[in-house]
């Protein structure tokens, strides 16, 4: 059995997050707008906003580095699907009709399920390269 490598978990979940800025810096031409936005929902600040932002990164990365294994598809894929699941599940689903958005973010800009899609595809860089090499290749026995 195969253990998470924590640090290479970690900095993926880092590395990962500021990918996700970046591609939210190309869309939106804001730099770290999540982060202000859950300072303001919160009513704890940037700083808050942005320490939630990061950690909320390294909890995915952490999460797909314990799954990785399980998920089907060759490795540099898992991180990619992983993702658009996450993204259409706690995103489009959960976060996005919380905050008011509609299903996808809608309600917000038609282009809004491209973008986060886009976003999350952003954070999988990493754990396509950090986490790959730590994930062990699942053996397939073929019957005659």
């Amino acid at each position: 059995m195969k253990t998470i490598n924590w640090k290479y978990a970690i900095i993926a979940g880092i590395i990962g997050t500021v990918f996700f800025d970046i591609a939210g810096l190309f869309f939106t031409g804001k730099w770290w707008d999540i982060p202000s936005i859950l300072g303001e929902k919160t009513g704890l600040g940037l700083v808050y906003g942005v320490l939630v932002h990061y950690s909320n990164g390294v909890f995915l990365a952490i999460l797909f580095a314990g799954i990785a294994p399980s998920l089907w598809g060759p490795k540099w894929l898992r991180p990619i699907v992983f993702m658009i699941c996450q993204t259409i599940v706690v995103v489009w689903l959960f976060m996005f009709p919380l905050l008011g958005a509609g299903i996808a973010g809608t309600k917000l800009s038609p282009m809004m399920p491209l973008i986060t899609i886009f976003r999350h595809l952003a954070f999988a860089v990493p754990l396509i390269f950090l986490i790959h090499a730590s994930i062990p290749q699942v053996k397939t026995i073929k019957v005659k």
